[in-house]
């Protein structure tokens, strides 16, 4: 059965691009907020890096059980429930103080450390934007989504100084990060009104249905093996984990470091346009590659910058650079499946990813918390490459239809 867009696939992907604006918003507020809101309360570098490891893990678990479901049941009302547990989340971490209470949240809930695209949202709103797109279109829809991403988190991130501004005022840092988590819960709401004026989002197949994933199995499996690897590299400087170490390296002000990563989070938005450009040039894997092995390399500059000003730059180089294979990664799932299969293949490309990059804050926690504060950057730009390398020898002649 094909997919139903009683109101016209227009109107879907502008649903999903709002709704995806305001996510990344407060994703990229409660990022930067979230490690210095632990450490007044008292926590541990390493607890910081334990929180946001469950975060991730939980990440994972939903965006597998959103993955199969979406398969099954009606898109929609699955996007309508994530946005009610988002409502949640952000209530328990305005009201609660105890380490064990926020273990629990951050594993149940859809709060992101990293502010990029491991959600329990990504698999279902994958789906649906790849079934309102021709194959010529997707990339670039999948470009817009980034887009809008990106630049929504930038000035979320940007706004993780208002602690500082409201100081001004004479409202105590503590209020003021309640008051952001807060701000979460109504994103939450907002995402929920979105959701519900989207179109049917009923299964294409009793195939779909019934195994989620079919022919597509071993290309996904595969595909999914790779990018784990390149999340557990990441989960080493997730946001939360590099706004720490521009703590903890430059002494940084909360203010200047929501500044960084909205700059970093403009440039890594405006990169998604030209992924496009180029990826109609050279390809969507070849685009991944060898746009993301010289961010690596900045990265692993970085950990031996002497300066905050070389540090930064640096680092600015490789936002520049280093999301480019986000919208050509999710546009080349989609492409070398079947239209049965977007929604599991979404999911299960997702889950080792979210899975692996849970793994890797803790362990970075504990690194910096040792005194190691340039080894989480080496590890993660090292691993990186290694990604890079393997994804291009195994499907550089894996093409999408509209390459061939």
């Amino acid at each position: 059965m094909a997919m139903r867009m009683a109101w016209g696939s227009g109107r879907t992907v502008n649903i999903l691009l709002a709704a995806r604006g305001l996510r990344d918003f407060g994703e990229g507020l409660v990022a930067v907020i979230l490690p210095a809101h632990l450490l007044a309360l008292g926590f541990s570098v390493w607890q910081v890096g334990v929180l946001s490891s469950a975060a991730l893990m939980g990440s994972a678990l939903m965006t597998l059980g959103a993955g199969v479901a979406g398969a099954r049941y009606d898109r929609r009302w699955l996007l309508v429930a994530a946005a009610v547990l988002m409502v949640a989340t952000g209530l328990a971490f305005a009201s609660f103080e105890g380490f064990g209470a926020l273990l629990v949240v951050a594993l149940v809930g859809t709060l992101n450390p990293s502010a990029g695209s491991a959600s329990l949202f990504v698999p279902l709103e994958h789906a649906v934007l790849a079934g309102a797109a021709e194959p010529a279109q997707r990339t670039s829809f999948f470009s817009h989504y980034s887009l809008v991403g990106a630049l929504a988190g930038a000035f979320g991130a940007l706004a993780a100084g208002s602690p500082d501004w409201l100081a001004h005022l004479g409202i105590g840092s503590d209020v003021a990060f309640r008051l952001i988590f807060a701000l979460y819960a109504m994103i939450g709401i907002a995402a929920f009104t979105l959701y519900r004026h989207l179109p049917p989002q009923t299964p294409e197949s009793p195939e779909a249905a019934a195994t989620g994933l079919g022919p597509s199995r071993s290309i996904v499996i595969r595909l999914a093996l790779l990018f784990s690897i390149d999340s557990f590299a990441g989960g080493f400087v997730v946001q939360s984990l590099m706004a720490l170490w521009l703590f903890q390296r430059f002494d940084m002000s909360l203010t200047n470091a929501g500044l960084f990563f909205f700059w970093s989070g403009v440039l890594s938005a405006f990169s998604f346009p030209v992924a496009v450009w180029i990826s109609r040039r050279i390809g969507l894997i070849n685009t991944m590659v060898w746009t993301h092995i010289p961010s690596s390399l900045c990265l692993i500059a970085a950990a031996f910058a002497p300066t905050l000003q070389i540090a930064l730059a640096l680092l600015l180089v490789r936002a520049a650079l280093s999301q480019m294979d986000v919208p050509t990664r999710s546009s080349y799932v989609m492409a070398v499946v079947t239209k049965a299969e977007r929604t599991a293949a979404a999911g299960f490309t997702a889950v080792p990813r979210s899975l692996a990059s849970a793994l890797s804050p803790a362990i970075g926690g504990a690194l910096m918390g040792a005194g190691w504060l340039a080894l989480p950057l080496l590890i993660c730009g090292g691993l990186k490459i290694s990604y890079d390398l393997l994804l291009l020898r195994r499907f550089r002649h894996v093409r999408p239809p509209e390459e061939n």
